[in-house]
């Protein structure tokens, strides 16, 4: 009589290929900026002050908290959370993929929405969060998209693409905003 485990191992592993490789992908479909300064419940510019991690229903979330430096459209308070699903608690790690992690003292432009548990979240993630740098010469703010080095789907041209804001003056890129937003106060009238 021949033991049946080494088949059943065979089996279990052949199913786990299978059902690996017909897993669905992920595919960011690109939101514009005008179409995220439309959405946004507020537009933040901010310093983050630290982050900390919970567990909320069943999940692993980390909350980090921001200064409010200015603030480009909607509201939003002096200081703010802004809650994101994954983060270490523990032993425990959750990941995310596309996800933006903030590091304490990091300076960003946020796209925000309000979640019902009164904090944040970043509309569109890595697509709603800017990277403000400083250059070391002259001490002028850029911004970076965190998405700029990612594919994003165009449904308009139907192909991957990686655009996004790369190193553009922070004045021009509040300009570019609020250009946008008058722009669509002119079509809802």
């Amino acid at each position: 009589m021949r033991p049946r485990c080494p088949r059943i191992a065979w089996l279990c592993g052949a199913l786990l290929l299978s059902a690996a490789t017909t897993a669905p992908a992920t595919t960011l479909l690109q939101m514009s900026l005008s179409k995220m300064a439309h959405t946004a419940t507020a537009i933040v510019h901010a310093r983050c002050i630290g982050n900390s991690t919970a567990w909320d229903a069943g999940e692993i979330w980390t909350f980090s908290s921001f200064d409010t430096k200015e603030v480009w459209s909607g509201s939003a308070p002096a200081r703010f959370t802004v809650r994101l699903l994954g983060g270490r608690l523990g032993n425990l790690t959750s990941t995310v993929s596309g996800v933006p992690r903030f590091r304490a003292g990091e300076e960003v432009v946020l796209f925000l929405e309000s979640t019902p548990r009164g904090d944040f979240t970043v509309l569109a993630w890595q697509e709603g969060t800017f990277r403000v740098g400083r250059d070391p010469r002259t001490g002028e703010a850029s911004v970076t998209q965190d998405s700029a080095s990612l594919p994003t789907f165009d449904a308009t041209s139907h192909q991957f693409r990686v655009e996004g804001v790369r190193h553009m003056p922070l004045r021009e890129f509040r300009a570019r905003i609020a250009d946008s937003l008058r722009a669509a106060e002119g079509r809802d009238r």
